[in-house]
């Protein structure tokens, strides 16, 4: 009697005296053809399979095309330095000295980690927020920008138009291009901040302040980093001037660039905010306007005269946030001028947190409110997470500006609200008041 091994059972032992004996292993049948799934099996493509994926767009050359493709602040960016003559984009790109402090600025944000939570409503995000007694749509204004006309023709008008679209508030510098008064016709239901360098002479620092109460600002802004003009090496090396002179080098520079010279040359020359005219350097300029010998009783002259929000722009160390709180200030702005003063000067992001607990422990309810570096809205969302009640941009609006003009700015605007209300939704909160240091951890 003989045993086979049964093909299902290879582990069995053949009985003594059998004469079947196990087959050598063999290379494993493929499967037939027939087996595989119709997704897999080779076939000549069909006209009708082609068709969906031959849909070439037709190029698009226009402004709104070009602005749309850009999707973050940075190709704002490149689109503005195309666009651009250099030294007016260099006045607005560059910083003091080495421009050590707005690379640790914009570094700043890198180097954090967002903490999410999961399984919440997300379904809705609300970004606004109440800002100096007064509601925000988006927890961003558009800071104080000087000699804003130069960068793009549209200037200030653009700011404070996309501004009031947005429902944000917008500043005017003291040195921007265009009147209080026209930029109040401009945007009449816009809420415009003007923001004041105090001068030796307060009988012209007097005469602004009353025109801009006048023209309905709700809001003054006195910057305070500003005894002396910092060392703007961009601009001493491309001989910025106000206005710009047409050397044989900015000639060179304008024939590949001519829209932005075209605009220029064809619109009212450069006003100011302070001054009817101006021919010289911008260090000149900046000079002959910044008072060295400012102190806090100067602070309390301006809580005495100006009836509105006071607000005071840039402070850089605890100290000095509650002291000027304590001189009657309404709200701090944490900034060190974008970089553009001092050089290897505090960091805003990173001075927030002790601010923000300086405030709480004084039971104050004055606002805190960040500039510098600010590139994105996950910037923006990380500053409200760590105690800012609002946040400004300067650099990122004014790339949008010389991008586009008015549409630039537009397009700044929703790229960052599209940028936090995705932060916010993937953090999983859906309010700003539900931001808390708990969902950002510094990791340098």
């Amino acid at each position: 009697m003989t045993h086979t091994i049964q093909p299902n059972n290879p582990e069995a032992i053949p009985a003594p005296g059998t004469t079947d004996i196990p087959a050598a292993p063999g290379p494993a049948a493929g499967p037939s053809s027939s087996a595989l799934p119709a997704a897999l099996k080779r076939r000549v493509p069909k006209y009708s399979d082609l068709a969906p994926l031959m849909q070439f767009k037709k190029p698009e050359f226009s402004k709104a095309a070009r602005l749309q493709r850009a999707s973050t602040i940075w190709e704002l960016r490149d689109i503005a330095k195309r666009r651009t003559p250099k030294a007016p984009f260099d006045y607005t790109d560059g910083a003091a000295e080495a421009e050590i402090t707005l690379r640790r600025a914009r570094q700043a944000f890198l180097d954090i980690e967002f903490r999410p939570g999961i399984l919440r409503n997300v379904s809705s995000i609300d970004l606004s927020t109440d800002i100096l007694g007064k509601p925000s749509r988006l927890p961003v204004g558009i800071a104080p920008t000087g000699f804003t006309r130069m960068m793009q023709s549209e200037g200030e008008y653009a700011g404070s138009q996309a501004a009031e679209a947005a429902g944000i508030p917008y500043t005017l510098s003291t040195m921007g291009t265009a009147s209080i008064e026209d930029v109040a016709q401009a945007a009449p239901n816009g809420r415009n901040w003007f923001q004041l360098y105090l001068w030796t002479d307060r009988d012209r620092s007097l005469e602004l302040i009353e025109r801009a109460a006048k023209a309905g600002n709700d809001t003054l802004m006195v910057t305070v980093d500003t005894a002396v003009a910092g060392a703007r090496l961009r601009d001493v090396r491309n001989g910025m001037t106000i206005p710009p002179a047409l050397t044989l080098k900015t000639v060179l520079d304008a024939s590949y660039r001519p829209a932005w010279w075209f605009n220029f040359l064809t619109h009212e020359p450069l006003t100011f905010a302070s001054l009817s005219r101006y021919t010289g350097t911008v260090a000149d300029l900046i000079n002959s306007m910044f008072d060295p010998t400012l102190t806090f009783g100067d602070l309390d002259w301006l809580r005495e005269t100006w009836k509105g929000k006071l607000v005071v722009k840039g402070i850089q160390t605890v100290e000095d946030a509650r002291r000027v709180v304590d001189h009657g200030a309404d709200g701090v702005v944490l900034s060190n001028h974008g970089g553009r003063q001092l050089d290897r000067a505090p960091i805003p992001f990173h001075l927030l947190p002790e601010v923000k607990q300086a405030f709480t422990a004084d039971n104050t309810d004055a606002a805190i409110i960040l500039d510098t570096g600010i590139m994105s809205g996950a910037d923006i969302v990380a500053a409200l997470a760590l105690g800012a009640d609002f946040t400004l941009i300067g650099r990122a609006y004014l790339y949008g500006l010389m991008a586009g003009g008015r549409a630039g700015v537009d397009r700044t605007l929703q790229i960052l609200e599209k940028d936090m209300a995705r932060t916010m939704a993937l953090l999983g909160v859906s309010r700003i008041s539900e931001l808390s240091p708990d969902h950002v951890r510094l990791t340098k």
